[in-house]
């Protein structure tokens, strides 16, 4: 099974993405908290914009990726999870809740969007008796990339913001590590995209390869 290009590519995407979305549930409360100055209720609603925008793009992110086709829309997904990276790297704190949400919302969209084009394109080139098994080899990388994000984004964020306890660091200092986790997290989906890109690559070879 792991001898399939694509396969073994989109586990790496599934991975890297999972990891980039957990670090907005890691840094998130602490920039929220930290350098916004929310109380834990309010910090508690921002952060439910995320799995609220995920639960209301999920079907129309599958509609198009049945229409565009699941591969094109698994690059227009990480594009979009980049831009939202990148979007929370450049923000400076004076754009207040509007700015952070704004950014999230970006970023959620394309991961609902890359997750259902990337499982369509893993799926449907699947045997009718391997399907089990690959859907759980799935969950399997999108929950060691939710643990990966967990273990290394934090201390990412903590090294980042130069404080030795991150509970009372300056309001400054958070959100300087914010910038910079998101500026790394950014650097991880481009490394997806070139996982996508090798992918369509290594794909087109081998249709190619059957049609001479």
């Amino acid at each position: 099974m792991f001898r399939d290009p694509a396969l073994r590519a989109s586990l790496a995407m599934s991975m890297l993405v999972s990891a980039v979305m957990m670090a907005t549930l890691v840094v998130g409360p602490f920039y929220l908290s930290g350098a916004l100055g929310l109380d834990a209720a309010l910090v508690g609603i921002v952060l439910s914009v995320g799995p609220l925008v995920t639960a209301l793009t999920g079907v129309p992110a599958g509609g198009l990726a049945d229409h565009y086709g699941a591969r094109r829309m698994t690059i227009v997904g990480l594009i979009g999870t980049a831009a939202g990276c990148f979007l929370l790297s450049m923000m400076p704190a004076a754009l207040g809740i509007p700015g952070y949400i704004a950014s999230i919302v970006v970023t959620t969209i394309g991961y609902a969007l890359f997750q259902t084009a990337n499982n369509t394109a893993v799926m449907t080139d699947v045997q009718a008796d391997r399907r089990g098994v690959v859907s759980g080899v799935l969950n399997l990388a999108r929950n060691l990339g939710l643990i990966t994000g967990a273990s290394v984004m934090g201390p990412v964020f903590a090294f980042a913001s130069g404080a030795s306890d991150i509970t009372t660091a300056r309001p400054d200092a958070v959100a300087a590590g914010m910038q910079i986790t998101f500026a790394v997290a950014a650097l991880l989906i481009v490394v997806a995209l070139a996982f996508a890109a090798w992918s369509g690559w290594r794909t087109s070879l081998r249709l190619r390869h059957h049609q001479d």
